[in-house]
């Protein structure tokens, strides 16, 4: 069952890329000034990470070297790419998952894939949490045992908090643009893999019941 999840993903992002090639590139980059045209790409970062579109085929590039882009980190970015809104504008208005527009039917998939999952990953290591925002250049926050702004994309910034008690507890704030920016199925995604971003940074292994996209 999990081959075939990824199969079928695998299938979709190739569907991505044929969609990628018809669309107008010089359109995408007014709608995402984030968006860069270098050495054959649209250059994009996800989470820290460098990626990039390529103009040829449409396909998608890890460009750091570390790594292949996997399934998540790919239709986040092509669906970025497909849904952004024209005149999307960040807000400044912090919301949860459940207060995003049409989000609250996606909300219990959401809080045991997402939430659970950051709040048992990182249970008894609020350190190593900590250290792992700081690699991603993160904005201390005054809320939270651990309490960090970092950027999904340019566009998309998140906001992580972290409770280390006997039961730990998280939550993740959105900025109400973001479906604005994205499709809100896309908002889990994007959650998820930064958990997942977080977790590598710090060198620890997923705990509770993840998605298995990758």
């Amino acid at each position: 069952m999990a081959e075939e999840r990824t199969s079928n993903y695998i299938k979709l992002c190739d569907e991505w890329a044929e969609k990628f090639l018809q669309m107008e590139k010089k359109e995408l980059m007014n709608r995402l000034p984030e968006l860069k045209e270098e050495d054959g790409y649209l250059k994009i970062t996800h989470f820290g990470v460098p990626f990039g579109i390529r103009l040829d085929n449409g396909r998608i590039d890890r460009l750091d070297g570390r790594a292949k882009a996997n399934t998540t980190e790919m239709l986040n970015i092509y669906t970025l790419l497909g849904y952004v809104k024209e005149n999307a504008f960040f807000m400044d208005k912090w919301v949860p998952f459940a207060d995003l527009r049409n989000a609250r039917p996606f909300g219990p998939a959401y809080k045991i894939g997402v939430t659970d999952v950051f709040a048992a990953t990182f249970s008894g290591h609020a350190k190593e949490l900590e250290n792992a925002f700081e690699k991603l250049n993160g904005l201390r926050l005054p809320l939270g045992d651990v309490g960090y702004q970092i950027d999904a994309f340019s566009c998309e910034p998140m906001q992580f908090y972290f409770w280390d008690c006997d039961e730990a507890q998280a939550n993740i704030l959105f900025d109400y643009s973001a479906t604005d920016f994205n499709h809100v199925e896309s908002a889990v995604s994007t959650a998820e893999m930064g958990v997942r971003r977080l977790a590598e940074l710090a060198g620890l292994p997923l705990k509770g019941k993840t998605f298995e996209m990758s």
